[in-house]
């Protein structure tokens, strides 16, 4: 049973950003601290990344563990009421993410996945490891 009312949980639910989220906002924040220059959500590629680091050959997806069905994650719970609505928009959402990283890898760009459980965790080692992946893939 849903702890809030229909009408609660739609409120509650509108409230959740699909761009700029503190997660988001933090990243860019960092990579740019660092003197990385970058386009955010850009349209024309598939999926519109969260980050577009040109230079790198490299994109940026910030994945919501929820959201994207981050297997054996603790904050990935499958809800209780209307599961198999929430299990055909996340297998839909894990589905949609699978094609837009074989499309961008298609395309020519190293993408990275950064989930929110790992991003919270160890913020600062996350990043490293990322910005390793982009000092592989620069241009020259």
């Amino acid at each position: 049973m849903d702890i809030f009312s229909v009408k609660k949980r739609s409120e509650v639910m509108s409230k959740i950003r699909g761009e700029d989220t503190k997660l988001e906002i933090k990243v860019r924040s960092y990579l740019f601290r660092l003197g990385f220059r970058f386009k955010k959500n850009v349209k024309n590629l598939p999926g519109k990344p969260d980050i577009v680091l040109k230079k790198y050959n490299s994109v940026i997806f910030i994945n919501g563990c929820f959201w994207h069905g981050h297997k054996s994650c603790k904050l990935f719970k499958m809800p209780k009421t209307r599961t198999q609505f929430w299990r055909e928009k996340i297998n839909a959402n894990i589905d949609r993410d699978v094609r837009y990283k074989r499309k961008l890898r298609h395309l020519g760009w190293n993408v990275v996945i950064l989930w929110e459980c790992r991003l919270e965790k160890n913020f600062e080692k996350q990043m490293s490891k990322t910005l390793s992946k982009f000092k592989d893939h620069e241009d020259g």
